[in-house]
């Protein structure tokens, strides 16, 4: 079976510290299947001055191509997401908005490429490679080309390893001159703790990010404290067939006039 992209080798991890924390708003996301079309309208609310923004979206497929995301931003700005599989293992995609980049994912055994090259300004091309062993080991890396200036403008290695409950990667940045260690272990069916860590020459060690994910009988909650003592967390939760809550909170330390609240719901 063919691993992870180069960029979700520590995702499990990164997923349980980042997402859902979306304190400072107010979110409605509506979903709805209009005939062959996925429709997805998504507002927030900014507790601050009160504004309300949306975007509009669909999903669709048409003669094998998949148009994933056709959306309006807030701002009025078009977003174009397609795809396509001509054999199996190979996707094509186009993402168009701001940017826009023409990509190719290939999957095949124990190896997992990706390609993407922008196609607005016809300045970059960036690639990644991960190669699965036995073991639970993946091994990668990724390089951009600039283009323009006709030289190699990054370039980084990472690997990962995943055995019983322990879940564990390392990867590069800014020319592999900076490190993140990422570890996430399952120590219940309901209990699930994770630590991101960053490591570059110049500061040997800075907490990214230390918490966890339990899966309680009345929901699931999400806890974590930051490298600069902000302590978040958050209850998602299925109130009904086809409706999900998450309610967020962050406070820095023990000052509560630093409290920040958000509420999403998803119908």
């Amino acid at each position: 079976m063919a691993p992870a992209k180069f960029s979700d080798i520590s995702k499990a991890c990164k997923d349980i510290l980042n997402e859902d924390y979306n304190t400072n708003k107010v979110t409605l996301k509506c979903k709805k299947d209009a005939g062959p079309i996925a429709v997805t309208i998504d507002t927030s609310r900014a507790k601050e001055s009160g504004a309300l923004s949306s975007k509009i979206g669909g999903k669709f497929s048409y003669a094998g191509l998949s148009f994933d995301k056709v959306q309006h931003e807030a701002d009025g700005s078009p977003t174009l997401e397609t795809s396509i599989v001509p054999q199996p293992g190979m996707k094509l995609s186009f993402k168009g908005g701001k940017a826009a980049d023409v990509g190719c994912d290939y999957k095949a055994g124990n190896i997992c490429a990706t390609s993407k090259f922008d196609v607005k300004d016809m300045s970059k091309i960036a690639t990644s490679l991960s190669y699965g062993l036995s073991g639970g080991v993946i091994l990668g890396g990724d390089t951009s080309y600039d283009v323009k200036g006709k030289s190699v403008s990054g370039y980084n290695a990472g690997a990962s390893y995943a055995g019983g409950p322990l879940t564990v990667a390392v990867t590069t940045s800014n020319k592999m001159s900076e490190a993140t260690l990422s570890t996430l272990y399952k120590a219940t069916p309901e209990l699930t703790v994770a630590t991101i860590t960053n490591h570059s020459s110049t500061k040997h060690i800075t907490l990214a990010g230390v918490g966890g994910l339990y899966k309680a009988p009345f929901g699931d909650v999400k806890a974590k404290v930051d490298g600069q003592g902000v302590i978040s967390a958050c209850l998602i939760k299925d109130v009904v067939p086809k409706v999900k809550v998450v309610a967020s909170g962050s406070i820095a330390g023990t000052d509560v006039s630093t409290f920040k609240y958000g509420l999403g719901f998803t119908i």
